[in-house]
C-alpha cells in the first residue's frame, strides 16, 4: 500500500497534489462538472430515484446474491425490464451470475462474441451493456480484465428503449460495476486474510517448532566435539611413547582437524542463532494478525546482544572484500549502553547496514593516512532529541566510498529506491525501506549523509531504559 510519507518527501500528497488546497479545489471542480453532467442527462425523477435506491440497498445488503437481486429487481420493478447478469470468471468466459426470471432458461456461459463485447450492443429485443470495473483497482482482481470489463448486463425487452433511457441504463450498469468490483476485492481480501491466518499456524507448526529442534542437535554435536577434544588430548599424550615422525604427524593432523571442526561448528551455530532470531522475529503471529510489524521490546546490551553478533555474521564477507574495521572515521565509545528495543528487528537494521557496506564500500584515504576499504560503527546519546527531557540515541554505520548523489537524503529509504551509481550490485531496494519501517515503529528517525570519509547511514531511537507496560 502506498505510504503518504513517501510522497511527503517529494512535497506531494498521496494523490499527486502539492497542497490540501489544490486537492480540495480539484474535487470542487469535479463536483461542478458532475452537476453539469446530470443536468445534461435529463434523467426522470424515477430514474434518479432508481440510482439512489441502488446505492442505499447496495449498502444495506452484504451478500453477493442479495446484491445481484438488487441489481436485477430495480430495472424489473421500476422499468419493467428483465435482466441477466454475466461475470467474467477468466479472461475468456462469461458465466451466468443471476437472472431476474424464475425460469432462467438461458445458456450458462459465453465467450467473447458480437453481443458479449466491450461495446453496448442491441440484438433483437435484447440490450447488452458491458460491466466496467474501476481501472484504478484492476490489478487487485484474480486476472487482468480485458478492456477493464468484468461482465455483461443483458436487458429485455428493449424494443422501445430510446437514447435517453439507454444513457440511464449505461450509468446504472456503471455504478453496478464499481460496486461489484469492490465487493469482489473485499471477498478476495477476506480469503487472503483467512489464508494468512492459516499460513501463520502452518509456520508455527512446520517452521518455528522444527527449528527449535536444531538447538538440541547442536547441543549434541557440541558434546561430541568436546569428546573429540578429550580423545585428541589422549592421542597427543600417547605420542610421547610413539614418537616416530609418522605418529607425530598423525597426532598433529588429528589436533588440526578437531580445531577446524570446532571453528566450523561455532560459525554454523552463530548463523543458526541469527537465522532463528530473524525467523521468530519476522514470522511472529501478531504481525499477521494485526497487519503490521508488532514490537516485542526488552532491555538489551546494544553492543553485545545486537550489534556485534551482526558484525560477526558478516565478518568473513567483509574480509573477502578486503574491508577493514577502522574507527578513525569516528566510532563506538567504550561505555556499555543498555536500552529498550525490539532486539530481533533492530538486529536486522544492522544486518541491512552491514550488508550494504559489503556491496558498496570503496577505497578511500583516512585522516591517519591509511588507504583502503573501511567500515566503522558508533553511537551517541543526544540530550532532548525528542523534546525536553526525552533523549535520543543515534546509531550509525559508516563505510568509505563515493556519495550516493541524492537530491533528498531520505530518498534512499523509499521502497524500491536504488541510487544510479549502484547498479553493478544486486539488490531490490527493499532493505533500507524495511529499516525505516522498523525505526519509525520504534518512534525513531532514519538518516543518511556523506561525510568526508564516506557514507553514513544512521537511525535515532528514544533512549528508553525500562520496558513500558503494554
Amino acid at each position: 500500500m502506498p505510504d503518504d510519507r513517501d510522497d511527503a518527501h517529494n512535497g506531494l500528497t498521496s494523490d499527486g497534489y502539492t497542497t490540501e488546497e489544490e486537492r480540495n479545489a480539484y474535487v470542487i471542480k469535479r463536483i461542478e462538472e458532475k452537476l453539469d453532467d446530470y443536468q445534461g442527462y435529463d434523467f426522470s425523477m424515477r430514474e434518479v430515484r432508481a440510482l439512489n435506491i441502488f446505492f442505499e440497498l447496495a449498502q444495506e445488503f452484504r451478500g453477493r446474491d442479495m446484491f445481484y437481486a438488487v441489481c436485477m429487481m430495480i430495472p424489473r420493478s421500476l422499468f419493467g425490464l428483465e435482466c441477466n447478469i454475466y461475470l467474467l470468471e477468466d479472461e475468456e468466459t462469461f458465466a451466468l451470475a443471476g437472472c431476474s426470471t424464475s425460469s432462467c432458461d438461458v445458456d450458462r456461459t459465453y465467450t467473447w462474441n458480437n453481443r458479449f463485447t466491450n461495446r453496448v450492443v442491441r440484438h433483437e429485443d435484447r440490450l447488452y451493456i458491458p460491466i466496467n470495473c474501476n481501472p484504478e483497482f484492476a490489478d487487485l482482481l484474480p486476472f487482468n480484465p480485458p478492456h477493464n470489463i468484468i461482465g455483461s448486463f443483458e436487458f429485455f425487452p428493449c424494443n422501445e428503449i430510446d437514447d435517453n433511457a439507454l444513457l440511464f441504463l449505461e450509468k446504472f450498469v456503471n455504478r453496478v460495476g464499481f460496486q461489484l468490483h469492490h465487493r469482489i476485492i473485499r471477498s478476495r481480501n477476506r480469503e487472503h486474510l483467512q489464508f494468512i491466518k492459516s499460513m501463520v499456524q502452518d509456520i508455527g507448526h512446520n517452521v518455528i517448532v522444527p527449528n527449535m529442534y536444531f538447538k538440541l542437535y547442536f547441543n549434541r554435536l557440541k558434546r561430541q566435539i568436546e569428546q573429540l577434544h578429550v580423545i585428541t588430548e589422549k592421542v597427543l599424550s600417547m605420542m610421547v611413547v610413539c614418537s616416530t615422525p609418522d605418529c607425530v604427524e598423525q597426532g598433529n593432523s588429528l589436533a588440526r582437524t578437531t580445531a577446524s571442526i570446532e571453528r566450523q561448528y561455532k560459525e554454523i551455530y552463530r548463523h543458526y542463532e541469527t537465522t532463528s532470531m530473524f525467523l521468530e522475529t519476522l514470522l511472529r503471529r501478531r504481525h499477521f494478525e494485526e497487519g503490521r510489524y508488532v514490537l516485542v521490546k526488552r532491555e538489551v546490551n546494544l553492543r553485545v546482544q545486537v550489534l556485534e553478533p551482526q558484525l560477526e555474521r558478516y565478518r568473513q564477507r567483509l574480509d573477502e572484500r578486503g574491508i577493514e574495521l577502522n574507527f578513525a572515521m569516528g566510532g563506538a565509545p567504550d561505555q556499555m549502553i543498555r536500552l529498550v528495543m525490539d532486539p530481533g528487528l533492530i538486529a536486522q537494521v544492522y544486518a541491512n547496514f552491514f550488508s550494504n557496506a559489503i556491496k558498496y564500500t570503496k577505497k578511500s584515504t583516512l585522516p591517519d593516512g591509511r588507504t583502503g576499504k573501511f567500515v566503522s560503527y558508533g553511537w551517541e546519546v543526544i540530550k532532548d532529541f525528542f523534546g525536553e527531557g526525552a533523549p535520543g540515541i543515534r546509531m550509525w554505520v559508516t563505510s568509505t566510498g563515493n556519495s550516493l548523489n541524492l537530491e533528498d537524503p531520505l530518498d534512499v529509504f523509499k521502497p524500491g529506491y536504488r541510487a544510479g551509481n549502484v547498479a553493478s550490485e544486486s539488490g531490490t531496494g527493499r532493505g533500507l525501506y524495511f529499516v525505516r519501517q522498523v525505526v519509525e515503529l520504534h518512534k525513531g528517525t532514519v538518516g543518511y549523509r556523506h561525510t568526508q570519509y564516506g557514507n553514513e547511514f544512521s537511525f535515532t531511537l528514544p533512549f528508553e531504559q525500562r520496558v513500558e507496560p503494554d
